[in-house]
């Protein structure tokens, strides 16, 4: 089971910024799930939120606002942590650790997705990096597009909780997904992480920060879990071992 940082180490750091990704590392991630998202200008940056309200004090729409005005925001200080930026996606991919699995989920909800999926497809094969992404979202229409620009790399469906599970788990997944399905740790159970396995996909199961939850969770067999500590993820599984 390979430990994933949730939008980096983002119980250590302000999530999805450099410095979050950098402490992801520092912490023993076997790699990190962050969010991208198209803004004003056409760039795609690494931010989870629709509106900056809650990152960074600021009413401003991500997908409406430039990367030049984007850069102007604090996302770090409103979390409780230094001052920080939110970054580029193509930053990111630089910066990680030439080891790192890195799970990319599509933010959209809509039907346009402002050429999100391509964008991303483009960045992860210019940098040679199609064997290390797995591109997530709740979005099918996202995964659609992606499977249409780049059909080799990998695709998992997030599983919305508040949205029925049967439409999800067994209409829309099998659809979409090439490599994995992506639900939220309360839906795993053995049962079903046999069944996803037998089908060929791998689990990634999100967001646990519980050490006892995270070895139930590898004893069914899941492949990735998505948590915002993984140091002392890592250090609580190795203990119990």
């Amino acid at each position: 089971m390979l430990l994933l940082a949730h939008r980096g180490a983002s119980a250590d750091a302000p999530e999805n910024t450099l410095d979050a990704f950098v402490e992801a590392a520092r912490q023993g991630a076997d790699g990190v799930e962050l969010d991208a998202m198209v803004c004003g200008s056409g760039e795609v940056v690494v931010c989870h939120d629709e509106k900056l309200d809650r990152l960074a004090r600021k009413p401003w729409e991500v997908r409406v606002t430039p990367w030049w005005k984007l850069q102007r925001a604090d996302v770090g200080s409103p979390l409780g942590f230094a001052p920080a930026r939110i970054p580029r996606l193509e930053e990111v991919l630089e910066a990680l650790p030439a080891h790192f699995l890195i799970n990319i989920e599509l933010k959209c909800d809509r039907f346009d997705d402002g050429g999100l999926a391509e964008k991303v497809a483009d960045l992860v094969r210019r940098r040679g990096l199609s064997e290390r992404v797995v591109v997530s979202s709740f979005n099918p229409l996202c995964l659609f597009r992606l499977a249409a620009a780049a059909p080799e790399l990998r695709r998992g469906f997030l599983i919305d909780p508040d949205k029925p599970w049967g439409v999800q788990a067994y209409g829309v997944s099998p659809l979409v997904s090439s490599h994995s399905v992506h639900p939220f740790h309360e839906a795993c159970t053995p049962e079903r992480v046999t069944a996803w396995r037998a089908a060929g996909l791998r689990v990634a199961a999100w967001t646990v920060d519980d050490p006892g939850r995270a070895q139930a969770l590898e004893a069914m067999g899941i492949s990735y879990l998505i948590t915002n500590r993984p140091g002392a993820v890592r250090q609580a599984l190795r203990a119990a071992a």
